[in-house]
C-alpha cells in the first residue's frame, strides 16, 4: 500500500536563518529513517546548469523540455518551466515516494509553515492576523522578544528547539493521499 507524503514549509525573510532549519529538520528526520526532500523557493530564475554543458545544449539550444544527467553518486533533472510552480504539484510529481518534504518560502501558500524570524535583521515577522493564510503558521523560531501571536514560540537558544520542532511539524504537516 502506498503512503501519504506530509509537507511543511520553512518560511522567513532574507538572512533569516530558513535554510539553516531546514537541515537541521532534514537531518533529524533523516537520523530517524524517514525520507526527506526538499524543494527550494526561488525568486530567481533557477541556474544551476552552466552554460555550454550538454544538458544546458539540450534545453537552451536542442529546445528540449527536460534533460537529465546521471552520474555516479546522484543525478540532476533540468526541466523547462513557464513561470512559478505550486509546491504541492511539484511534491506529487517528483517527491510523493518520500516520507516528508520540507518547502522553503512559498508564504503565500497554504502549506503549514514555521517562520524563522531574527529580529537583529528585520523589525517585524512576516506573520501577520490580517494574512488570508495566517492559520497555516504553526511555530515561530525568533531571536527577539516575545511576539504576540497565537503559535507557539522558540528561541533559537532552547535546548529542546528540535525535538519540539519537528515533532509540532510532523503533526500540523499537510497530508498528501498517494
Amino acid at each position: 500500500m502506498a503512503k501519504s507524503t506530509r509537507v511543511i514549509s520553512v518560511v522567513g525573510k532574507k538572512n533569516s536563518g530558513k535554510t539553516t532549519l531546514v537541515v537541521a529538520l532534514a537531518q533529524e528526520w533523516s537520523r530517524k529513517g524517514l525520507r526527506v526532500g526538499t524543494i527550494k523557493h526561488g525568486s530567481h530564475p533557477a541556474t544551476i546548469d552552466a552554460e555550454g554543458t550538454d544538458t544546458w545544449k539540450c534545453i537552451n539550444e536542442g529546445h528540449a523540455v527536460r534533460a537529465l544527467i546521471d552520474g555516479p553518486g546522484g543525478r540532476a533533472l533540468f526541466e523547462q518551466a513557464d513561470g512559478e510552480s505550486d509546491p504541492l504539484v511539484i511534491t506529487r510529481r517528483f517527491m510523493s515516494d518520500l516520507d516528508i518534504i520540507i518547502t522553503e518560502g512559498f508564504t503565500d501558500s497554504t502549506i503549514p509553515k514555521i517562520e524563522v524570524f531574527r529580529e537583529a535583521e528585520h523589525a517585524k515577522p512576516r506573520y501577520r492576523t490580517d494574512l488570508a493564510n495566517a492559520s497555516s503558521w504553526v511555530a515561530i523560531v525568533t531571536d527577539g522578544k516575545e511576539l504576540d501571536v497565537p503559535v507557539p514560540q522558540f528561541r533559537f537558544s532552547d535546548t529542546g528547539l528540535l525535538m519540539a520542532l519537528t515533532a509540532i511539524a510532523w503533526n500540523a504537516a499537510l497530508v498528501l493521499d498517494p
